[in-house]
Protein backbone atom coordinates (compact mmCIF):
# COMPACT_ATOMS: atom_id res chain seq x y z
CA UNK A 1 0.00 0.00 0.00
CA UNK A 2 1.66 3.00 -0.72
CA UNK A 3 0.12 4.71 2.06
CA UNK A 4 2.35 3.36 4.40
CA UNK A 5 5.17 5.44 6.45
CA UNK A 6 8.31 3.66 4.01
CA UNK A 7 6.52 5.45 1.20
CA UNK A 8 7.23 8.74 2.80
CA UNK A 9 10.38 8.25 4.11
CA UNK A 10 11.42 7.03 -0.08
CA UNK A 11 9.31 10.34 -1.54
CA UNK A 12 11.54 12.61 1.20
CA UNK A 13 14.81 11.08 -0.57
CA UNK A 14 13.54 11.52 -3.97
CA UNK A 15 12.78 14.86 -3.60
CA UNK A 16 16.36 15.57 -1.65
CA UNK A 17 17.51 14.12 -5.59
CA UNK A 18 15.19 16.19 -7.14
CA UNK A 19 16.73 20.02 -5.08
CA UNK A 20 20.28 18.28 -5.99
CA UNK A 21 19.16 18.28 -9.64
CA UNK A 22 18.08 22.00 -9.74
CA UNK A 23 20.63 23.38 -7.62
CA UNK A 24 23.58 21.53 -8.76
CA UNK A 25 23.47 22.48 -12.00
CA UNK A 26 26.69 24.82 -11.92
CA UNK A 27 28.48 21.69 -10.58
CA UNK A 28 30.66 20.46 -13.17
CA UNK A 29 33.52 18.02 -12.00
CA UNK A 30 35.15 16.48 -15.19
CA UNK A 31 35.10 18.22 -18.57
CA UNK A 32 31.63 17.64 -20.06
CA UNK A 33 30.17 14.46 -18.08
CA UNK A 34 27.45 15.75 -16.37
CA UNK A 35 28.05 12.88 -13.44
CA UNK A 36 26.10 14.83 -10.96
CA UNK A 37 22.58 14.82 -13.24
CA UNK A 38 22.86 11.14 -14.32
CA UNK A 39 23.29 10.37 -10.65
CA UNK A 40 20.13 12.52 -9.60
CA UNK A 41 18.02 10.86 -12.70
CA UNK A 42 18.95 7.49 -11.24
CA UNK A 43 18.29 8.17 -7.72
CA UNK A 44 14.55 9.86 -8.96
CA UNK A 45 14.24 6.77 -11.11
CA UNK A 46 15.13 3.98 -8.32
CA UNK A 47 12.97 5.92 -5.77
CA UNK A 48 10.04 6.00 -8.11
CA UNK A 49 10.70 2.22 -8.47
CA UNK A 50 10.56 1.48 -4.94
CA UNK A 51 8.01 3.73 -4.05
CA UNK A 52 5.85 1.54 -6.48
CA UNK A 53 6.86 -1.33 -5.56
CA UNK A 54 5.33 -1.83 -2.55
CA UNK A 55 4.33 -5.46 -2.92
CA UNK A 56 7.92 -6.50 -3.32
CA UNK A 57 9.34 -5.82 0.36
CA UNK A 58 12.78 -7.30 -0.84
CA UNK A 59 12.96 -5.25 -3.91
CA UNK A 60 12.08 -2.06 -2.00
CA UNK A 61 15.04 -3.17 0.23
CA UNK A 62 17.55 -3.56 -2.21
CA UNK A 63 16.21 -0.49 -4.55
CA UNK A 64 17.00 1.87 -1.65
CA UNK A 65 20.51 0.37 -0.80
CA UNK A 66 21.48 0.63 -4.26
CA UNK A 67 19.74 4.40 -3.60
CA UNK A 68 22.03 4.47 -0.45
CA UNK A 69 25.08 3.48 -2.66
CA UNK A 70 24.50 6.40 -5.47
CA UNK A 71 24.19 9.02 -2.83
CA UNK A 72 27.33 7.65 -1.13
CA UNK A 73 29.26 8.36 -5.02
CA UNK A 74 27.60 11.96 -5.08
CA UNK A 75 28.85 12.40 -2.09
CA UNK A 76 32.21 11.71 -3.08
CA UNK A 77 32.20 13.99 -6.36
CA UNK A 78 30.47 16.93 -4.60
CA UNK A 79 33.38 16.64 -1.74
CA UNK A 80 35.92 16.63 -4.90
CA UNK A 81 34.21 19.35 -6.25
CA UNK A 82 34.23 21.55 -3.36
CA UNK A 83 37.96 20.69 -2.63
CA UNK A 84 38.89 21.93 -6.04
CA UNK A 85 36.67 24.71 -5.83
CA UNK A 86 38.87 28.39 -5.15
CA UNK A 87 38.26 29.93 -2.32
CA UNK A 88 38.74 26.50 0.26
CA UNK A 89 34.96 25.01 1.49
CA UNK A 90 32.81 27.51 2.90
CA UNK A 91 28.97 26.77 2.57
CA UNK A 92 27.65 29.54 2.52
CA UNK A 93 29.63 31.42 -0.70
CA UNK A 94 29.24 27.72 -2.30
CA UNK A 95 26.25 26.22 -1.71
CA UNK A 96 24.46 23.74 -0.17
CA UNK A 97 24.89 20.68 -3.03
CA UNK A 98 26.29 18.04 -0.51
CA UNK A 99 23.60 18.19 2.12
CA UNK A 100 20.85 16.63 -0.27
CA UNK A 101 22.54 13.16 -0.72
CA UNK A 102 23.31 13.03 2.84
CA UNK A 103 19.54 13.78 3.56
CA UNK A 104 18.37 11.54 1.40
CA UNK A 105 20.46 8.38 2.91
CA UNK A 106 18.94 9.25 6.15
CA UNK A 107 15.64 8.53 4.74
CA UNK A 108 16.44 5.57 2.76
CA UNK A 109 17.91 4.55 5.59
CA UNK A 110 14.75 5.15 7.72
CA UNK A 111 12.97 3.74 5.07
CA UNK A 112 14.70 0.33 5.26
CA UNK A 113 13.73 0.23 8.83
CA UNK A 114 10.16 0.53 9.07
CA UNK A 115 10.29 -2.39 5.35
CA UNK A 116 11.79 -4.63 7.67
CA UNK A 117 9.51 -4.04 10.33
CA UNK A 118 6.57 -4.51 7.94
CA UNK A 119 8.46 -7.85 6.66
CA UNK A 120 9.06 -9.25 10.14
CA UNK A 121 4.42 -8.59 10.57
CA UNK A 122 4.24 -10.08 7.71
CA UNK A 123 6.03 -12.99 8.77
CA UNK A 124 4.96 -13.06 12.07
CA UNK A 125 1.65 -13.38 11.14
CA UNK A 126 2.33 -15.88 8.66
CA UNK A 127 3.82 -18.08 11.25
CA UNK A 128 0.32 -17.92 13.78
CA UNK A 129 -1.67 -19.31 10.50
Amino acid sequence: MLQRIQTIWTLLAVLAAVFLFITGQDVVVSGNIPALNIGCILLVLTGALSIFSFKNRKRQILLNTISIIINALLIGVLAYWLLNLSGGIQFPEKGIEPIFPLIAMICLLIANIFIRRDERLVKSVDRLR
